[in-house]
């Protein structure tokens, strides 16, 4: 049998403002530098008061990261230094691998009952990708595959593989699974994760239980972080558990962060900023 993880920690996600003046909640982020390596933030921008969200993220810029918008309900208009323009809908992902360098701005617009929802991950790059060309996977929702498990559980295959499905983003940098599961009242799953990996799931609705005896009891809002096995182990309680799985390949390298750029050491992070005032920042067209 597979060895079940065990949950080494679960926390609910705290209000912060971000952007322009952005209300979220944040699951983790730079307080927690390094400990959910490859990931270094998660972002929950669900709202229902416009003026927690119009303001949005003007233009900024980012090196040495990938981020990954997934979108549930509302829209998201974006654009960057390369030209690249489009709105991020219901049910779609925009991964951005920035690279050695990118400016852009994501202003969330919500829908027409004024609710915007949805989420934000930063996966981090290794020193040898940290300046390579940025580039765009837009993914839409019609494009992202639903694999049915036992049980009546639900998975939307953003990133990864289940049983023989294959979400579809690829040619990723730390091999990241993204999935989002669904799963009834009652219901029950045992998933198989690579055996080294971080593996993160952060609930999106309903509760549940995780964990080798279901011991973690945990509800909306709420990350848990596993610990090292073979299998990660859920329940869902009478509302049902609706949750994202992630997870990532550790890139064990020591991390200089500042705001939008994360790099490797002080001087490469200095240097970033140096460029940006400077306008030398973007090295790629």
């Amino acid at each position: 049998m597979a060895k079940i993880r065990g949950v080494k920690a679960a926390s609910v996600s705290r209000p912060t403002i971000e952007g322009a003046g952005v209300h979220l909640m944040r699951a983790f982020g730079f307080n927690e530098v390094g400990r959910m390596d490859p990931f270094l933030l998660l972002d929950d921008f669900r709202s229902q008061t416009p003026e927690h969200y119009l303001k949005g993220f003007p233009w900024h810029p980012h090196r040495g990261i990938e981020t990954i918008t997934y979108v549930l309900e509302g829209r998201v208009e974006h654009g960057d230094s390369l030209g690249n323009t489009g709105i991020i809908g219901p049910g779609d992902v925009q991964w951005m691998t920035a690279g050695g360098g990118i400016v852009h701005q994501e202003m969330p617009q919500g829908g027409d009952r004024g609710r915007m929802g949805g989420f934000q991950l930063w996966a981090n790059l290794p020193a040898r990708y940290k300046m390579m060309a940025p580039r765009y996977r837009d993914v839409t929702a019609d494009s992202i595959p639903e694999a049915e498990l036992a049980g009546g559980v639900r998975v939307k295959i953003i990133c990864g593989q289940v049983e023989g499905v294959s979400g579809p983003v690829s040619d990723t940098v730390t091999e990241p699974m993204y999935l989002d599961f669904s799963l009834p009242a009652g219901a029950e799953l045992e998933f198989p994760v690579p055996p080294g990996n971080t593996v993160l799931a952060y609930v999106i609705a309903g509760d549940g239980a995780f964990g080798a005896g279901f011991d973690t009891g945990v509800g909306n809002r709420s990350l848990v972080v596993f610990d090292e096995g073979e299998a990660v182990a859920a329940r869902a309680g009478e509302e049902g558990l609706r949750f994202l799985l992630m997870s990532g390949r550790p890139i064990g390298e020591p991390i200089a962060w500042g705001g939008p750029i994360v790099m490797n050491t002080q001087e490469e992070l200095d240097l970033a900023f140096e460029e940006y005032r400077e306008g030398t920042f973007l090295k790629h067209d």
